[in-house]
């Protein structure tokens, strides 16, 4: 009897032509996804632009589960609520950097050959793989399915863009030979050793042990590479060493004028130099190389560093400032330590 009260104090009064809790309550799930108008217009838009059998469709939505907690999960990422210092803490430190290096050891002949291919320093492909899965360790256990229709149909900030990785992992399953419904991955719906997202899995990776198949999932040779062609694809510089580099402010008027909240790049570097940022001594830039200066909130101050053109494309694989200096640290320490490892080996023997 509670129950049917509670159903019926959801039914529109007379006159009413919507109920704000009703509808709650279908985008929480309470509505099966094969009974809801607009899931049936995206069946029909797949039937008639992709070719998809409609009663394989209905068979496979019919296994489609809501998730909450990917809701949850997706509205409090830790690049928009975590500060650089917490951020860095987290994803860069010793361990992460030992079992980068038993990896880039592991793979030592096809990190090189990546690097040859696509003109990406072998570090910053291990360090990738280092914060998505700790190289190939998690990648997810998030069934794609569900939280690619929980996002695509019940997340309405980015439901268009959801619903078209959606699509693009349909169709990806299709072309791969997979069941949709056996794959993995996080709870926005990346896979593999690289967290790809559908469309990026579907445009940039790549057969990299040529044998017929591209398999990020299970492959690391595969994911090696594909990553490798991600950011070439990207306009990766293999000749600029500089990525981000921490810089003096002191003598910088107006700061808050000249940090930048956003990932493009809106300035040059002759305009930081004459506004009186003070780079590392050595360091040699093109005074018109395109630049970014960037605040980063510590435990012990604000660091401030100087992001550059690589800086940026490592922003395309993940949109946040605080991703890409975790990308830039951990590579740094990587290449450190290899070197260190090697010469090591080298007075050994």
């Amino acid at each position: 009897m509670l129950l049917i009260s509670a159903l019926l104090a959801l039914l529109p009064l007379p006159g009413q032509t919507h109920n704000p809790v009703m509808m709650m309550a279908i985008a929480a799930g309470e509505v099966p996804y094969t009974q809801r108008e607009d899931v049936k217009a995206y069946v029909d838009e797949l039937v008639a632009e992709h070719g998809f059998q409609r009663e394989a469709l209905t068979s496979l939505i019919t296994q489609v589960r809501y998730r909450q907690d990917i809701i949850d999960r997706i509205t409090r990422p830790a690049e928009k609520v975590w500060t650089w210092g917490r951020y860095k803490k987290i994803l860069v430190g010793p361990e992460r950097i030992a079992q980068g290096v038993a990896f880039w050891r592991a793979h030592e002949a096809t990190l090189n050959r990546a690097a040859q291919t696509y003109g990406v320093a072998p570090e910053y492909i291990v360090a990738i793989l280092g914060i998505e899965t700790r190289y190939g360790q998690h990648k997810g256990d998030f069934p794609v399915l569900d939280a690619l229709f929980t996002l695509g149909f019940d997340y309405p900030p980015r439901a268009k863009f959801f619903r078209s990785e959606l699509t693009h992992f349909l169709l990806l399953a299709r072309e791969e030979q997979k069941a949709p419904d056996t794959l993995l991955g996080s709870y926005a719906g990346a896979m593999g050793y690289g967290q790809f997202i559908p469309s990026s899995y579907r445009h940039y990776a790549v057969d990299f042990d040529n044998d017929g198949v591209r398999d990020i999932w299970q492959n690391p040779v595969d994911a090696i590479g594909s990553i490798g062609n991600y950011f070439a694809q990207h306009r990766w510089r293999q000749a600029e060493q500089a990525v981000a580099l921490q810089v003096d402010v002191s003598r910088v008027k107006d700061l808050p004028e000249w940090t930048n909240k956003g990932l493009k790049l809106q300035h040059r570097v002759a305009e930081l130099t004459s506004a009186g940022v003070v780079f590392p001594e050595g360091v040699v830039l093109d005074n018109d190389a395109k630049a970014n200066l960037y605040a980063m909130e510590t435990e012990a101050g604000i660091e401030y560093w100087v992001a550059l053109h690589n800086f940026y494309v490592i922003t395309r694989y993940n949109r946040s400032q605080l991703y890409a200096l975790a990308v830039w640290h951990i590579a740094d320490g990587l290449k450190t330590q290899f070197a260190r490892d090697n010469n090591m080996s080298q007075v050994q023997q």
